[in-house]
């Protein structure tokens, strides 16, 4: 009897989790190159009250499919689901998307490397290239302080014109990278993604090249959640976490019947 309260007991855990991954996505509707959580669950082990293949009689017959209790579920896994979000027109020069697969990669103040989607991009004092939070793009790309007229193509070329002249500048070439597996990058908040062993090592290309997606200027990423689907995956997941909470009331009153017998 105690083992049906120890499996309702997994199950209600597991479904905190999914409420939390959902609650995450929800918290994240608006932000920028934001891609949406989903949770996955195991069964854990079976005991074998009568083990399939077993011979039930001296005559050599074999028990067809025996009986196995399992004892609930546990979190596999809490997975990016890497689908393109919606392009929103900002109209500054400097916003960029990212159409297709590719991370832009960013230098940390460790100068260790990170990866984001989020192309909300500005100057600095210095006429750096840099996100919101300051940190430069990687090859570094840099305006002079009379440019005008700035432009980033499709294959990631930035180019602008000086005050008074008609003739474009190149200031740099972005670079993006793509990941064999993309779900094995670590996120560290701020947008911001590190490699790891299950990422694989970075592979750096041209934009529009192959294997890499396109840059669209004045444009960012929205984020790929989907409000009527989160909404009804949380439905769903309150709705199990109540059936299982029902179990261990029902497990105690089985248990209660039982002491008042004694």
């Amino acid at each position: 009897m105690m083992r049906s309260l120890d499996i309702a007991a997994t199950g209600m855990q597991a479904q905190t989790t999914n409420v939390e991954t959902i609650s995450h996505n929800i918290a994240n509707m608006t932000t920028t190159g934001y891609k949406r959580r989903r949770a996955e669950f195991q069964d854990l082990i079976y005991q074998d009250m009568r083990r399939a293949g077993t011979m039930s009689s001296d005559t050599g017959d074999l028990v067809p499919s025996g009986a196995q209790v399992g004892l609930g579920v546990r979190t596999a896994g809490i997975y990016r689901i890497n689908e393109q979000g919606t392009l929103e027109q900002t109209g500054n020069a400097l916003d960029m998307a990212i159409e297709g697969r590719g991370y832009f990669r960013v230098t940390l103040p460790s100068g260790e490397y990170a990866y984001t989607r989020d192309g909300t991009f500005s100057l600095s004092n210095d006429g750096t290239i840099v996100t919101a939070d300051g940190y430069p793009l990687s090859p570094d790309i840099s305006l002079p302080n009379n440019a005008e007229n700035i432009t980033v193509d499709q294959s990631g070329q930035v180019q602008y014109t000086l005050s008074g002249q008609t003739t474009a500048q190149v200031a740099g070439q972005i670079q993006l990278v793509t990941f064999q597996n993309e779900n094995g990058l670590a996120a560290m908040g701020q947008n911001l993604f590190t490699s790891t062993t299950s990422s694989g090592d970075p592979i750096t290309g041209t934009p529009q090249s192959t294997g890499f997606g396109d840059i669209r200027q004045g444009f960012v990423e929205e984020s790929a959640v989907n409000v009527v689907t989160e909404i009804t995956d949380l439905i769903t997941a309150q709705r199990a976490y109540e059936m299982n909470s029902k179990v261990i009331t029902s497990s105690d009153e089985m248990l209660q019947t039982l002491t008042n017998l004694k």
